[in-house]
């Protein structure tokens, strides 16, 4: 199984408001911090935002944050609503081929205990647990950069 961009980048949005929890985090920002098109963030925040993980603050000074803490936000939370096919195999989709075995199969059953003990990983993990994981990661992600820059000189 291999998860799709926007996932990865959906997780990666949550990782920046988590590390970035003092402030709105702005889309042009984490579009710079992991070097990929606004857009294509654009379009990964709708599911997000409707599924709550994240929210939006409209006007000149809006942004995105976290919708619930980081630490209630697991990683098959975010899976669950990026991913739109779970199917491992051609007869776990709902156009299944013609196999005489289709309901009782040993290797529909294998996969789907395999696709469970998956998401059951998943749901262990927090979007805080990653941002967590690395201590600097507000420094890799140039938050604190863009902090010192906003500051008001003294």
């Amino acid at each position: 199984m291999r998860l799709t961009r926007q996932t990865n980048y959906a997780i990666r949005i949550l990782m920046y408001c988590a590390a970035n929890n003092d402030r709105l985090s702005r889309i042009p920002e984490i579009a710079h911090a992991y070097t990929v098109s606004e857009l294509f963030l654009f379009k990964i925040l709708q599911p997000l935002v409707e599924a709550g993980l994240v929210e939006t603050v409209r006007g000149r000074h809006g942004g995105v944050r976290l919708g619930r803490p980081a630490d209630k936000i697991t990683l098959f939370d975010v899976v669950r609503v990026t991913e739109e096919n779970f199917a491992m195999a051609e007869c776990f989709e709902n156009d299944a081929a013609d196999c005489p075995l289709i309901d009782s199969c040993g290797l529909n059953s294998a996969l789907r205990e395999a696709l469970n003990a998956f998401f059951a990983v998943l749901a262990k993990h927090t979007i805080d647990d990653l941002v967590k994981a690395r201590p600097n990661v507000r420094a890799l992600l140039g938050i604190d950069e863009l902090a010192e820059r906003r500051a008001p000189a003294a």
